[in-house]
């Protein structure tokens, strides 16, 4: 059988949630293919090995119709697996829902409208303004996407077949089975690496390394561990970030004010990422307390359980019953207990070492491909 998973946008975030999905799915054996738009210069991540994506250059309103039609005649698996409710990804499942008798299972790894304020947000435009909206050439209402039909696509959410959710804030609002951020565990594991030799291949050798393996916006606080650092002032400590952000110039921000404190590595395949967090000495995940973050589960939570590393995050959303005893949680938004955090992590390295090794436990236990697997295969079977 042939799972076929849509993406709203290649070149943002949501492909990452897509090729965990695509990694599960291959786990069970199926045939499996990532197909989305695209409107960067590049795919946002590198795809795991063997997993085919097909891209479809994305458009506006009414290019956005013709570009529909061809991916939607490259569309052809028998299960059709659409990420976010967007119109760019739901959206055009649907069509092909309907058209084909194609059953359709929905992912949310994020509440889409939290980005534009949540159930606060409202479409009342002047005449006028709608006027703009629609015949304007960067109006509003061209973008398929716009928050206005992202509230059209929730109350579309119960013709799916089945919803799969990653976080209790997404099932209590939407239904779903809860199909966690996990990882494959084999392929991150730590007795594969050493660590020493990871820093020495990336230059981190001489330094205390805290990583966070993602792309930093403001919601991810990134900024509060730079703040911790300024406080702490020890020159062998740096925050590692690995890939950085698409979307703005948000990374080239967080340089010019804390440059002295940070090393980027450049974006890698997946398969790369287990040497990479390896280097850490400690993992960060410091979400600050949004609508946005307490929709989400952070993938990194996951790469530093896997790899046994001593993880500092906050208690936002799920995070502190995903990360538990064997994490350090703090309060969102607060430098100084992250300082504090990172000063007792390694003052008592082999107790947090001994944590990270009960973290990838847990990870295995209950976030794993294997653990996933058994969720989603039972999904697909009632379908």
């Amino acid at each position: 059988m042939k799972v076929s998973l849509v993406v709203s946008d290649l070149s943002g975030g949501g492909s990452v949630r897509a090729f965990l999905l695509a990694q599960i799915l291959q786990f069970l054996n199926y045939q499996v293919e990532i197909l989305g738009f695209i409107y960067g210069k590049e795919l946002y991540a590198i795809p795991p090995s063997g997993i085919k994506v097909i891209s479809v250059p994305g458009t506006n309103y009414p290019d956005f119709i013709g570009s529909a039609q061809k991916l939607l005649r490259q569309l052809d698996g028998d299960i059709i697996y659409a990420v976010k409710p967007k119109p760019t990804s739901f959206g055009v499942s649907l069509l092909k829902k309907f058209n084909h008798r194609r059953p359709l299972i929905l992912d949310m790894d994020d509440w889409e409208l939290s980005w534009h304020g949540g159930d606060q947000w409202k479409y009342r435009p002047s005449f006028k303004q709608l006027y703009r909206d629609i015949f304007k050439q960067n109006g509003a209402l061209r973008f398929p996407d716009y928050p206005l039909y992202l509230q059209w696509m929730e109350k579309l959410v119960p013709q799916a077949d089945a919803v799969t959710v990653d976080t209790e804030f997404l099932q209590k609002r939407f239904g779903g089975v809860y199909v966690p951020n996990g990882k494959d565990t084999e392929m991150f594991d730590p007795s594969k690496y050493n660590p020493q030799v990871s820093r020495e291949r990336y230059g981190l050798a001489q330094y205390r390394v805290l990583m966070f393996p993602g792309a930093p916006r403001p919601h991810k606080g990134v900024e509060d561990v730079l703040m911790a650092l300024d406080l702490l002032n020890q020159p062998d400590l740096r925050l590692v970030i690995v890939g950085g952000s698409p979307y703005d110039d948000y990374d080239e921000q967080l340089m010019q004010k804390w440059g002295r404190w940070i090393i980027k590595l450049p974006k890698c395949p997946v398969e790369s990422m287990p040497e990479i967090v390896a280097a850490a000495h400690v993992v960060v995940v410091p979400q600050r307390d949004t609508l946005t973050s307490r929709a989400q589960f952070p993938l990194k939570l996951t790469d530093g359980m896997s790899m046994a590393k001593p993880v500092i995050s906050t208690r936002v959303g799920d995070i502190t019953e995903i990360l538990g005893e064997t994490g350090y949680l703090v309060n969102p938004g607060c430098p100084e207990q992250i300082a504090e955090q990172i000063q007792l992590i390694f003052e008592n390295l082999d107790v947090a070492n001994e944590r990270g090794v009960k973290a990838r436990e847990k990870c295995v236990e209950k976030y794993s491909l294997g653990a996933m697997a058994t969720t989603l295969q039972s999904l697909i079977a009632q379908l």
